[in-house]
């Protein structure tokens, strides 16, 4: 079973899978750092945006938007049962400079986070009953991990050894996704069950390989955007995961858009949800990637991962 917004339903019915994305998320609130405008807090215009994923056939969303940064339960459940989404909850916290104040992470334990996971993860998320089904994204904001940074990451290591859910991160520019995997390893977690995200951000063959040989995924989630290192790369890109795949490593590579900008909304001149079915899987098949390798990225890898391991607690 997979914990969604609306309940646990059956990994089988997951279906074609977005692992990294965000209905409802507020990014702004840093002066100077993110000073756009967010994405769209409409619940109309998300339902409309998100139907056109339904209509090419895309049964499940992962939202990974954490506290600090807009995460919406009621909001996204509401999402959940107009579009007839399966939707995904995240567990945990970004990054430094999105850390809520009242968390207070500086001041806390790693085990008092880990036990706010598992909470988040077996009872619910606050009062609203809603269960996360996954951990993250947990983020470092820079090319190294910080000291509250580690502790997150060390907290998410401890909730995975114990409930069995998937880690994914926000990991870019650098190869500091292997540092966070260090960490979640050193706590218990098991590799096997960490998505090392945008790693479109960070186009380098051997870093991915490096990640793949711990048993961990590799995530290509920026496609569709036009304000990150993945334009003018995507050629490029293509041709690191066409090498990925001609040697056999599919099963440990997710694809994604990460939308998280109102202007990656398509009734804002961006791509949409449905960027990744309209176009990328379509140049995938024309440069002869099978499409049952295709379905093993889109459908089985998420549906294994968003399925909860057997754990010894």
């Amino acid at each position: 079973m997979v914990e969604t917004v609306r309940g646990p339903v059956p990994a089988d019915d997951l279906g074609f899978t977005l692992p990294h994305e965000h209905t409802y998320i507020d990014l702004w609130l840093i002066p100077g750092k993110f000073d756009y405008a967010g994405q769209i807090r409409n619940e109309d215009i998300l339902v409309a945006e998100l139907a056109e994923f339904v209509r090419l056939g895309g049964r499940t969303l992962v939202d990974l938007t954490l506290p600090g940064v807009g995460r919406d339960p009621l909001a996204v459940r509401r999402l959940a049962e107009r579009t007839g989404l399966n939707i995904v909850l995240g567990t945990g916290f970004y990054r430094e400079p999105y850390y809520p104040p009242e968390s207070m992470i500086d001041r806390r334990s790693v085990e008092s986070l880990a036990e706010e996971m598992v909470r988040e993860i077996t009872i619910g998320i606050g009062e609203t009953g809603i269960r996360a089904g996954i951990i993250g994204e947990i983020g470092v904001d820079k090319t190294w991990v910080s000291a509250q940074e580690e502790r997150v990451c060390r907290a998410a290591g401890r909730a995975q050894s114990q409930t069995g859910l998937t880690i994914t991160t926000h990991s870019v520019r650098s190869r500091v996704g292997l540092d966070q995997l260090r960490l979640f390893e050193s706590e218990g977690a098991d590799p096997a069950r960490v998505v090392i995200g945008h790693c479109d951000w960070m186009p380098d063959l051997r870093y991915y390989m490096e990640i793949i040989d711990t048993g961990a995924s590799v995530e290509f989630d920026g496609f569709g955007h036009t304000d990150t290192l993945t334009v003018g790369l995507e050629s490029a890109l293509f041709e690191l995961i066409l090498e990925l795949l001609h040697a056999g490593h599919e099963s440990q590579i997710l694809f994604s858009q990460d939308v998280c900008y109102a202007e990656n909304l398509q009734q804002f001149g961006g791509k949409g949800y449905s960027f990744l079915q309209e176009s990328v899987l379509p140049k995938l098949l024309a440069a002869g990637v099978p499409a049952e390798v295709l379905h093993t990225i889109t459908v089985e890898n998420p549906r294994r991962l968003l399925s909860r391991a057997k754990t010894s607690e």
